[in-house]
This record gives C-alpha cells, sequence and structure tokens, in this order.
C-alpha cells in the first residue's frame, strides 16, 4: 500500500507534494548542469516551481527548516528562469519566425541569435554556480532532513477534507479581484459590458497600456493553477475543467507578453525600432498579439460573468468524500 493509500491528514499530503516534486529536482540537477538538452532545465525549474507552490499551498501545517521557504527556491528559480526564457527566446526565433522572413531581415535576426547564444553562456555559468552555491544545498539538506522526519503544525493533524475550501477559497478571491480583468471592458451602472469588437490598432494602444497588469493576472493565474492541481484529486470534473480554464489564461497571456519581450530584445541588440529594421517581423508580432487577444476575450468574457465565478466558488467548497477521491 503506497504512502497516498494511507494519506488522510493535511500534514501526510503536505509531506506527498514535498516528496514528489523535491525527487523531480533532483532528478533533472546533474542534466541540466551537464547542459546536452534544453527540456532538462524546463523540467527542474518545473519541479522547483511546484515545490514552491506546495510550500505555499501547505504553508499552514507545515514546520519547515530555515533554509526551506519560498524566498529561497524563489532565488534559485530565478536564476534558472533566466537560462529557459533564453532557450525558449532562441528556439521561437530559429524555429518558428526565421523561416517566415525575408532574406535581408533573416540576417538581422541571425546577428541577435548569435548575441544571445553568448548571453546564454553567461547564464548557463550562473546556473552551474548557482546549483553548487551554499544556498541551493543548504535548501537541497533541509528538505531531505525534514523529509526523513517531518514536522507539522497542529492544524497538520487535521483531515484535508473539512479545510481545502478555506486553503483555495482566498486564492481564488485574489485570482477573481485582479484588475487585469477589467482591461478594456467598460462599467456602466455598475454593469460590465465587453465591447464586441476592437480594431486591429485599437488593442495594440489598450495593450501597450496595460502589459504589465496582464503580465500580473498572468503571475496570478499561474499561482492559482499551481496551487489548485495539488488538490485536482478531491474535486469532481467541474474542478478540473476550471484549472484547464486558468491554465488557458496563463498561455494566452503569455504569449502576449512573449511579443512585448521579444520586440524588447530585439530593439537592445539592434539598437533600432524594429519596424525600422525588421518590418515584417513587427508584422508578425502585430498578428500574433492580435490573434492572441480574440482567445484571451473569450476567457475574459467567461471569467467576467457572474454564474461562472458563482460555480467557481461553488465547487471549491464540495470536495469529493475521502471514499470517492480514492477512486477519483
Amino acid at each position: 500500500m503506497s504512502q497516498k493509500d494511507n494519506a488522510v491528514t493535511l500534514g501526510e499530503w503536505a509531506s506527498i507534494a514535498i516528496a514528489k516534486h523535491t525527487r523531480k529536482m533532483l532528478k533533472y540537477e546533474a542534466r541540466v548542469i551537464q547542459d546536452k538538452d534544453p527540456e532538462d532545465l524546463h523540467q527542474m525549474r518545473v519541479g522547483m516551481r511546484r515545490l514552491r507552490s506546495a510550500i505555499a499551498g501547505f504553508a499552514i501545517a507545515l514546520d519547515l527548516p530555515k533554509t526551506v521557504n519560498e524566498k529561497n527556491i524563489a532565488k534559485i528559480g530565478r536564476s534558472l528562469g533566466k537560462l529557459r526564457d533564453l532557450d525558449v527566446l532562441l528556439a521561437t526565433l530559429a524555429n518558428y519566425y526565421r523561416s517566415q522572413l525575408p532574406k535581408g531581415e533573416q540576417k538581422s535576426l541571425d546577428k541577435v541569435i548569435k548575441s544571445l547564444n553568448k548571453q546564454r553562456k553567461k547564464e548557463l555559468k550562473q546556473v552551474r554556480e548557482t546549483l553548487n552555491s551554499k544556498l541551493y544545498l543548504n535548501l537541497q539538506q533541509g528538505l531531505q532532513d525534514w523529509l526523513e522526519k517531518p514536522k507539522c503544525q497542529a492544524i497538520g493533524n487535521c483531515s484535508i477534507y473539512p479545510v481545502l475550501p478555506d486553503l483555495l477559497l482566498p486564492q481564488i478571491s485574489q485570482l477573481l479581484l485582479h484588475p487585469g480583468w477589467l482591461v478594456g471592458v467598460e462599467l456602466k451602472e455598475d454593469k460590465i459590458q465587453i465591447p464586441e469588437m476592437l480594431k486591429e490598432e485599437e488593442i495594440e494602444q489598450l495593450l501597450e497600456q496595460e502589459e504589465s497588469l496582464l503580465h500580473d493576472l498572468r503571475k496570478q493565474a499561474k499561482k492559482t493553477r499551481y496551487n489548485l492541481e495539488l488538490f485536482s484529486r478531491f474535486y469532481d470534473d467541474t474542478y478540473h475543467y476550471y484549472v484547464k480554464q486558468i491554465e488557458q489564461i496563463q498561455e494566452v497571456l503569455g504569449q502576449i507578453q512573449d511579443c512585448y519581450v521579444l520586440r524588447e530584445v530585439l530593439e537592445k541588440v539592434l539598437n533600432s525600432a524594429i519596424a525600422e529594421k525588421m518590418p515584417e517581423l513587427a508584422t508578425l508580432l502585430t498578428k500574433t498579439r492580435y490573434q492572441k487577444w480574440q482567445e484571451w476575450s473569450i476567457l475574459q468574457e467567461e471569467f467576467l460573468d457572474d454564474k461562472t465565478r458563482q460555480e467557481l466558488r461553488q465547487t471549491i467548497q464540495q470536495p469529493l468524500t475521502s471514499q470517492e477521491s480514492e477512486v477519483n
């Protein structure tokens, strides 16, 4: 019988989640240092994000060593994140955009790719230093010590089922109350009105003004998704549907944000406005943003609907029974 089969309390489920994501983090550590496949870095980074989410999600029940905390994991994650962002950027430029450009712009893009590869070598060196640092080694040791003999607060001895809504509803509230949902909508007589169709130039102007707000909403959606996924086995299909929709929010807003990051990087390397130096690529980026805005608008309308919000809150308040979750 597995540990999951016997787990009942908040503390026991916390231990299972932390063990799972610690194993993933450690599994890819050596591979990241060797740098043979960018996917290894991605997987280690995902493991660390999930670990950070588990520690945040179960924080009320945990008594962890001082070296094991969200702040330390975030510091290490940022180092890995810089390298991962470069990998994604390089892959996007080389495998997606380059083939769509005329030869003249391909030469300019090759110059950018060469510059980014030099930057990548520096970031890889920093990642290797981070994974050999006292901060990382202390985190690793602290996790292993805690997992050998987990310590929890008093509430960690409570059954997980009655407390799930209290854990998750604050997270849902933070997501639903984020001001990013109101980007591009109008409030008339306390009613939210979503414009039927904005022109491409109107969307561009809106995104230029509100890009940072939408990026922050994306981060909130990602945090919420990770926390909800921790408890997926305790809920039914409606819950799983909303987890997928929140993941879609994260993905679509991330793709919009990627266009701005890409433009910023290109203009820094080329020391020129992208519209002047690479007009075809500038047009492609505008089209991508417009397309992703259409996808975002559908999700925005869904999550601004009172019925959606009510159903999501009700779903959180109705976890499965212990018997049902064993089958789920």
